[in-house]
């Protein structure tokens, strides 16, 4: 995996929720996915949209880059950053974390954004499945350490 380095002082080595913590866990990275999901933009749009900090947009969108979830490419005198195909393996990260924030994260009539597809119909909540069509649960789920 692009960024990925032997190296690296990971939180937790052995666990892939720990990794993609160390990757894209602070809220800017994500936020930056996020909108990225829109399409291309550029440094001056993500700053626009975002109203972070330039020194700390300018960190992250480095590391998203260094870790392959960003590509740049030139565009007269800016860059433009999009996903990967790494980035946009995030896309049902980023719907988990909305619909969550839909039911735990507002008070009732609360106003907020929605995500429909693309004929206007709300996306249906994700639930993890096994492999009968069960759905999943910590309760009828366990961790199992690979060798």
């Amino acid at each position: 995996m692009a960024g990925t380095e032997p190296n690296r002082d990971w939180t937790d080595p052995t666990c892939p929720v720990a990794r993609t913590i160390d990757l894209v866990g602070d809220r800017w990275s994500l936020l930056i996915v996020r909108d990225a999901m829109d399409g291309p933009a550029s440094f001056t749009d993500l700053h626009r949209q975002l109203n972070i900090a330039r020194n700390i947009l300018s960190d992250r969108l480095r590391k998203l880059v260094d870790h392959g979830i960003l590509s740049t490419t030139p565009s007269g005198r800016r860059h433009v950053y999009e996903l990967t195909e790494a980035g946009k393996d995030l896309f049902t990260t980023i719907v988990a974390l909305r619909q969550w924030g839909e039911r735990h994260a507002f008070t009732d009539g609360e106003p907020r954004s929605r995500l429909t597809d693309t004929d206007g119909r709300p996306v249906t909540r994700l639930r993890p499945q096994g492999q009968d069509g069960t759905h999943l649960t910590t309760d009828t789920t366990r961790v199992e350490k690979t060798p």
